[in-house]
């Protein structure tokens, strides 16, 4: 991480990617969530405008890091203004399971994104992201060419 929490809400947030993203430990979710977890925007996402409680959201998560269990986030900057916080970050993965049509590669791959987090009574409650989901396909085409080559 490069930048340095300087609120509550911060560092609830840097030990929620820790935690949660990082170490897909789902069990610790009811710690970080309030009880509904709206997801205003996130385009190429399966949840995209959708509220799920602390048992979907974890079910979110588990299908989310299926295909990349590795997964980090290095956080690269917070930002808070009234009741978010706006994180920036680098994700990085090892491609080492199956996406519909792009069979596991091994391949490492990367992307960034910013995301807005909301609370609510301390709690996350919602997110409004932009990430470079293009770049993700753009990396799977070319490792999955290179994995067809005789």
């Amino acid at each position: 991480m490069n930048s340095i929490p300087t609120s509550a809400r911060q560092q609830h947030l840097v030990d929620f990617f820790r935690d949660v993203w990082n170490g897909g430990k789902t069990d610790t979710c009811a710690t970080y969530l309030a009880p509904a977890y709206t997801i205003f925007h996130d385009p190429g996402d399966p949840w995209d405008g959708q509220t799920l409680d602390i048992a979907g959201f974890a079910q979110r998560v588990l299908l989310s890091r299926a295909p990349f269990p590795d997964q980090t986030f290095d956080i690269r900057g917070l930002f808070e203004a009234h009741d978010s916080v706006v994180v920036t970050w680098m994700w990085h993965a090892t491609h080492l399971g199956d996406l519909p049509g792009f069979p596991a590669s091994g391949q490492r791959i990367s992307m960034s994104g910013i995301t807005e987090y909301r609370f609510t009574g301390g709690l996350l409650s919602g997110h409004w992201q932009v990430a470079d989901r293009l770049g993700v396909f753009q990396q799977l085409q070319a490792a999955r060419g290179s994995s067809l080559a005789p």
